[in-house]
This record gives structure tokens, C-alpha cells and sequence, in this order.
């Protein structure tokens, strides 16, 4: 592979990459579903953490962290425990 393609190749990728991160926060809510923060068991969250520390569903390490979120059916969420935004602290689980 010549120094021109090779050039044009990762200039091409890093642009690939970088639209793909303006893209990510237009994930749409699911039908029916609210995002709810605090609610997750470690382990069980939906998505990215609102507090950067991880990229990914499932990462959560506390239960019902406040930075954590997984969808709910809607209008359950602070019935549950839970936030519609991120918060500090831990959700405070309804007692079943």
C-alpha cells in the first residue's frame, strides 16, 4: 500500500469514527419506555454512564447508582426509585 493511500485511508477512518460519535447521543427512547436513572442493578444498565465512566450497557459497578440508567415502562421510573435525569448518590428502590 502506498504513503497516498495509506494517508487517505486513515483520514477516511477518522472520519468514519468522529461522525459516529456525533451520532451516538441520538439514540431514540424506545416506545413506551422512559430512561430511568438510579434504578439498575450493577451490571444491568442500559447504556453509557452520565458521569463518563464507562461506554457501555452493562458496566454499572454499584446498584441504583444515580449516574446509571436502563429503560422502564413510562411513567414507572419515580415510582421505582428512580430520576428522569442523572443525579448524585444512589436511587432509593421501591420495597416490593
Amino acid at each position: 500500500m502506498s504513503k497516498t493511500a495509506f494517508n487517505q485511508f486513515a483520514l477516511a477512518a477518522a472520519v468514519a469514527s468522529a461522525l459516529s460519535l456525533t451520532a451516538a447521543p441520538a439514540f431514540a427512547g424506545k416506545d413506551g419506555q422512559d430512561k430511568c436513572y438510579g434504578v439498575s442493578k450493577a451490571g444491568e444498565n442500559d447504556c453509557a454512564s452520565a458521569a463518563g465512566t464507562h461506554d457501555c450497557g452493562g458496566k454499572a459497578t454499584a446498584n441504583y447508582d444515580g449516574q446509571e440508567w436502563k429503560y422502564v415502562a413510562k411513567g414507572t421510573c419515580e415510582k421505582m426509585g428512580g430520576q428522569m435525569k442523572p443525579f448524585k448518590g444512589q436511587g432509593k428502590p421501591a420495597s416490593s
